[in-house]
């Protein structure tokens, strides 16, 4: 079966990426957003308008209040 998840063009450069990779957040943030470039993330939609989004902002929007 060919892979068809495309990451989202941000995930490079995003604090979701780090706190994943410093097991800061589940692996399902960036299976459910990152990795399939997900149109419903709050932080690319906030990005796209030249919003600012605090760093410990997850996809949806909540606030995670432990990551820094």
């Amino acid at each position: 079966m060919k892979n068809t998840r495309k990451p989202c063009r941000w995930y490079p450069v995003c604090p979701m990426k780090r706190f994943y990779e410093e097991g800061k957040i589940d692996r399902r943030w960036v299976e459910d957003y990152c990795w399939v470039d997900n149109p419903d993330c709050i932080r690319k939609q906030m990005e796209a308008r030249g919003e600012y989004h605090p760093d410990n902002m997850l996809p949806d929007g909540t606030i995670g209040k432990s990551l820094d």
